[in-house]
């Protein structure tokens, strides 16, 4: 048995040696058991060497230097070392406390005379010191597995020492004692294992009540029931049963004393912490409702009356849904089973009445705490957002009005249009409106008054659309209705915004009118961007055409806009490119068919978009401000040919086209005199052609320039002469030499030979020269000469060449006196 303790004792030593040079931290507790592992080896060692008398005294001696040291060394671990002194003072307390308990029940148990006194002590010592094994080694959470093997190590050696206590007291035969020296070579190998574990650092300490049961019950019941027992057996207690007894009393005393200091102690802490958790929920803008399983308001939080002025009596048993909108009832009720089935929390929106009944928008999170035995209910955090949503609104209505007109913007309108889009329904139509004349108040009224005109269009609009019918700006001078309806009304609706804003406007002093030209296209036609695209394409065909009109957006419109956008593009450089050119038509004495002067025609011969003629050309000249340009150079390349043909043609004569706008510019007969005298062309053998159309926008002016050409000796006609009673006027008003007419005013029957004859009449007493234009055939030609026109222009006499070809007809067909 020695020589099998001895080897434990060995191998336990070199593995406790190399621990404590490993890890510097555990040097106390390797000391401390580095000594049990001593104690216990030489116990055993020593037991032969002393006599069999005294060998059971002196195996108890060796039992409690072991069972001290068993339990000193765990209290010196690492993971332990923080351990509070409370803490470690009640964990003395417990181990006392049992092993006392324990060691007055074990000698309860063995009354004087029926043992022994080194086999009662040895047993008072096992009971105690694994008491405080088991008590000490629990307590700051070591790892499990160091702690079952110290625990099962530490046990072991000392059962294994108590057992040779019983045997040599009762003086068992020597090779019995043989049987314990397995027991007590495990419990040095076990004892030494399970350290290397525990030296490991072990988890923080948490503070709190430390548990009632069975640390202060257990050793009183024990010591309680070994007393009983002794009483009912022996009936009397001797002085150590006395005295062990008493020392059982302190240490619970101690232990109920340490209970109630932690209890006070946590309950101050609970107290502190519970009136924190008050502080901020009382002081906090959310309002905490606990509903049960029935959704029943079961706990509201202190701050309902101040944010809410809702009393616990108002709330506390109702349904939640009684304190909400009934609107907003039932969605509150889906969002709550929802959250009641697992589904993840969201935000519950809803209006809630306060304590004054009115209702407040309220946001609240919802979250499921019924598995928390603490709260068992679910949690609403509920705050009002009504003055959040009343901001969101204002700033909403900001980012989507005008804030002159009050109007919806673009960004509202293309909004409008994409929901209908994607929520198809009754169909609708889009207006785009266009107001002409606004930069001409603001620059003669100012911006003020050009302020109060577009307020005045923006009532216009709200009295004129339908009541469910978008009114929009979109820019400046640029107005949209979403109309509500389908096509033909949605036209009867444009065509009442059209009088309605052609109305004059009363302005400080003076009044003032404004012309509109009106785009419509189908909202279903495509994207928001697509519809409003093809309505502003149909708004600007309005305004090509000549304004105050309505046009509807088709293909066939879509095309001619994006035509007029290349013409736009490529006219702007064509003078300089050289892409202009001009083709002469001849005009005829009818009597002989002889030549007598030229028109020259403009073309525009470009590369891109072909020869265009000058019905396309002109008004894109005028709208980019091109018209001088233009006109300047059809007038040098007319003069300079005339004057090329002069040597051989001296009697022939030009006609040149121009505008009404052109002739109105102040420098206008300045330039044709400079383009005269540059050529050295008589000025008689120049026309200046001006067509009927366009010459009421000034015409005073027409006059005074149309006089001031024929100062200079230049001849003057009026083209696209209707023979209307406005045109017979005109005949009389401007300073003409030649009248241009078509086929129709000749007619061909007697109920217009009264229309020609009125014409002749009237040219001859104005000493005018009439000239019929586009004759397109024979019997044209003929019915113009019986009805005594001298001049005739058209297919049927000569098409429009260039100067090569009209010079090459010229020679075959010689001029005489151009106007005999």
């Amino acid at each position: 048995m020695t020589l099998a303790v001895a080897v434990a004792a060995t191998v336990a030593t070199a593995r406790l040696v190399r621990l404590a040079r490993a890890d510097r931290r555990v040097r106390h507790t390797v000391a401390l058991l580095h000594g049990g592992v001593a104690a216990t080896a030489l116990c055993v060692a020593g037991l032969p060497l002393v006599a069999p008398a005294n060998r059971a005294a002196v195996a108890t001696v060796g039992l409690s230097a072991v069972a001290l040291l068993h339990t000193l060394g765990p209290l010196l671990l690492p993971g332990r070392a923080p351990l509070p002194t409370a803490v470690r003072l009640r964990e003395v307390t417990d181990a006392a406390g049992l092993g006392l308990s324990l060691a007055f029940a074990g000698w309860m148990l063995l009354p004087a005379g029926t043992a022994p006194v080194p086999v009662r002590a040895a047993l008072v010592v096992a009971a105690g010191g694994i008491s405080a094994v088991l008590v000490t080694a629990s307590t700051g959470g070591p790892p499990r597995v160091g702690l079952a093997a110290w625990r099962g190590g530490a046990v072991a050696s000392q059962l294994g020492l108590t057992a040779l206590v019983l045997l040599h007291a009762y003086r068992a035969p020597e090779p019995v004692t043989l049987l314990v020296a397995p027991l007590t070579a495990a419990g040095v190998l076990l004892t030494v294992a399970g350290a290397r574990r525990l030296t490991r650092p072990a988890p923080p300490h948490h503070a709190g009540p430390s548990p009632v049961w069975p640390r202060i019950t257990a050793p009183a019941v024990i010591a309680s029931l070994g007393a009983g027992y002794h009483l009912a057996r022996v009936g009397a207690f001797d002085r150590p049963a006395i005295a062990l007894g008493l020392a059982v009393i302190p240490p619970l005393v101690v232990r109920e004393l340490l209970t109630a200091a932690d209890t006070r102690r946590y309950a101050a802490r609970l107290t502190r912490q519970e009136a924190r958790f008050r502080a901020l929920v009382s002081g906090g803008h959310d309002l905490i409702i606990l509903l049960d399983d029935d959704l029943r308001v079961r706990w509201q939080s202190p701050v309902a009356p101040r944010l809410f002025g809702l009393t616990d009596a108002d709330v506390l048993g109702r349904p939640f849904a009684d304190l909400l909108h009934p609107a907003d009832a039932p969605r509150a009720e889906a969002v709550l089973a929802e959250v009641r089935a697992g589904r993840p929390p969201g935000l519950l929106a809803v209006r809630m009445r306060d304590g004054r009944g009115v209702w407040r928008e309220t946001e609240s999170t919802v979250g499921d705490q019924r598995d928390v035995p603490e709260v068992a209910a679910v949690v609403l955090h509920v705050r009002d957002v009504g003055e959040r949503r009343r901001l969101e609104r204002t700033v909403h209505h900001l980012a989507v009005t005008d804030q002159l007109t009050g109007l919806v913007n673009r960004h509202e309108l293309r909004r409008a249009l994409t929901v209908r889009r994607a929520e198809p329904g009754e169909p609708a139509t889009l207006l785009v409106l266009d107001l002409h004349g606004l930069c001409e108040v603001n620059d003669g009224s100012g911006q003020a008054v050009g302020d109060l005109v577009l307020v005045e269009v923006a009532e216009r609009l709200r009295a004129t659309a339908g009541p469910d019918d978008l009114v929009a700006r979109l820019s400046g001078d640029e107005f949209a209705v979403i109309a509500e309806s389908g096509s033909v009304p949605a036209y009867g609706l444009a065509v009442r915004l059209l009088t309605a804003l052609t109305e004059p406007y009363r302005l400080p002093g003076s009044q003032v009118r404004l012309e509109v030209s009106i785009g419509v296209a189908d909202t279903a036609a495509g994207s928001a961007d697509d519809v409003l695209r093809q309505a502003d394409l149909a708004r600007r065909r309005a305004s090509q055409l000549g304004r105050n009109r309505i046009e509807w957006y088709d293909v066939f419109l879509e095309e001619q806009l994006v035509r007029r956008l290349d013409l736009e593009r490529e006219l702007a450089g064509a003078v300089t490119r050289g892409e202009l050119d001009l083709v002469y038509q001849p005009v005829h004495r009818l009597a002989d068919r002889v030549p007598v002067g030229t028109e020259a025609l403009l073309r525009w011969r470009s590369p891109l978009l072909g020869t265009v003629l000058p019905a396309e050309l002109i008004p894109v000249a005028a709208d980019l401000g091109l018209l001088d340009e233009v006109g300047q150079w059809v007038l040098d390349r007319a003069c300079r040919q005339l004057a090329a043909w002069s040597p051989m043609h001296p009697l022939l004569w030009m006609a040149v086209n121009v505008t009404p706008v052109e002739l109105t510019d102040p420098g206008f007969v300045t330039r044709v005199a400079a383009t005269l005298a540059r050529h050295q062309v008589a000025a008689d053998r120049l026309v200046v052609e001006v067509g009927e159309a366009g010459l009421d926008v000034d015409l005073p002016t027409v006059v005074a320039r149309l006089a001031g050409l024929r100062s200079l000796g230049v001849r003057t006609a009026l083209d696209d002469f209707h023979a209307g009673r406005a045109s017979l006027r005109r005949l009389r008003e401007l300073p003409i030499d030649l009248v241009k007419v078509d086929p129709r005013v000749v007619g061909g029957g007697e109920p217009e030979q009264p229309l020609i004859d009125v014409v002749l009449n009237l040219g001859g007493r104005l000493g005018l020269e009439v000239v019929v234009e586009e004759l397109e055939s024979s019997g044209q030609v003929d019915r113009a000469y019986r009805a005594g026109c001298r001049y005739g222009q058209g297919f049927a006499l000569s098409r429009p060449a260039t100067a090569e070809r009209v010079e090459a007809f010229l020679e075959e067909h010689p001029s005489p006196d151009a106007f005999a």
